[in-house]
């Protein structure tokens, strides 16, 4: 070992998910993981040999098939070969992940595999419907165009997502943050203020008394309120994981929401009418393309909606037909997709349903977040400021008598 290269001791697992570890020396901890990787090996945890050290767990790298297919097909319409495509793709400055990722495909593809049945191997990156629409582009000899078209629907689904993830995280900080500001207040100030009134020897008022018996009750039965709210969520969790009649009653009671419904049920119809439209596009037969849709579509209750029209479709329906027996499907989108169907633009007046969804959900979020923002302020100002009150209440009132 030369004086510049340190030892460096891993855990990981092999190829085939089996754990193993070891030591080896390297220039850096970049180096040696780089040459782990390259020995098919996952790196879980990588320090230096000898002495104690310690280190936050790392976040795992999150999947980005929308990047994946932009690179891919690219590169293969600039004509690089598949397996050079990887290479180059592995160069380029890609996470740990993507470039483990990307030597397990080339190393499949090299043994004779093909992309799509590669690609399946990584469910955590590709699901059904993305394997099934490259295994078209590969028969079809179209997989840059396919490549494409999936990067823009993922890209589209994926700025979706953030639009109302955004709009449901900042008001639940804001109400958490008054929360825990009420919750301070009821916890460690009101307390101090009861004891100053105990030596008053004056009837508080009922306003007063009543927040500070609250103060009384929370402090008391705080730790059994925390570890029952902790394993009610647990349970429901399991049981929303488990249970599908309760993901589905949940599902359903969500959509009945008054605006949080409609926007969840409209980002959903977005997600499948594009979903759908693409897969059509790329000739996959309707019957195939709805079961794959399914699984994507977002959430139970659509999936077993879309599975319904598959089965209608089956028995004889036409796609708009077999729509207009759901509830969760609008009469707009019913209307395009049987204009769709009778001119052979079906993929196209998908499109447009999507396009029209999705403006729906960005016009819906603007509105929503500028009517949450100021209601949650005023709810918030009206419950720590009542707490203020009842607290300066007997103040005011010892004021008035002297």
């Amino acid at each position: 070992m030369t004086q510049s290269t340190l030892l460096y001791t891993w855990h990981g697992t092999d190829a085939n998910g089996a754990p193993v570890s070891g030591q080896t020396s390297g220039r850096s901890p970049a180096y040696v993981r780089a040459g782990l990787i390259r020995q098919g090996i996952k790196v879980a945890s990588l320090r230096p040999a000898g002495g104690l050290t310690f280190s936050l767990p790392k976040r795992r790298a999150k999947a980005d098939p929308a990047g994946f297919s932009r690179q891919l097909a690219t590169l293969l319409k600039a004509g690089v070969p598949l397996l050079q495509a990887f290479e180059v793709m592995g160069r380029s400055g890609c996470d740990a992940a993507q470039a483990a990722l990307l030597d397990r495909l080339k190393q499949d593809v090299a043994s004779g595999l093909g992309l799509a049945d590669a690609l399946q191997r990584h469910p955590g990156w590709f699901d059904a419907l993305y394997c099934n629409l490259v295994r078209v582009g590969e028969q079809s000899g179209t997989l840059d165009r396919q490549l494409d078209q999936l990067a823009g629907m993922l890209e589209q689904r994926r700025v979706l997502h953030k639009k109302v993830r955004k709009a449901m995280i900042y008001p639940l900080l804001l109400l958490l943050t008054g929360l825990g500001v009420s919750a301070i207040l009821l916890l460690e100030v009101i307390p101090k203020f009861e004891s100053m009134f105990s030596g008053i020897g004056v009837a508080l008022p009922a306003f007063t008394q009543w927040v500070i018996d609250l103060s009384t009750g929370l402090s008391r039965f705080a730790p059994l309120l925390l570890v029952m709210g902790l394993v009610l969520g647990f349970a429901m969790r399991k049981v929303y994981r488990q249970h599908a009649p309760a993901r589905l009653w949940i599902s359903h009671r969500v959509l009945g929401l008054p605006v949080f419904g409609s926007l969840l049920g409209q980002a959903a119809l977005a997600r499948f009418a594009r979903s759908l439209a693409t897969s059509y596009s790329a000739g996959v037969p309707l019957l195939d393309a709805l079961g794959t849709v399914a699984r994507v579509s977002g959430g139970d209750l659509h999936e077993q909606a879309v599975l319904r029209l598959r089965q209608g479709m089956a028995n004889g329906q036409g796609l708009h037909q077999a729509m207009a027996a759901e509830p969760l499907f609008p009469p707009l989108l019913v209307q395009l997709t049987a204009i769709g169907e009778s001119s052979g633009t079906l993929d196209q007046m998908l499109e447009k349903a999507a396009s029209h969804y999705e403006e729906q959900v960005s016009q819906a979020l603007d509105q929503l977040t500028s009517l949450l923002e100021p209601a949650i302020v005023l709810v918030l100002g009206l419950l720590v400021g009542g707490l203020v009150v009842a607290m300066y209440l007997p103040i005011f009132q010892l004021g008035s008598l002297i």
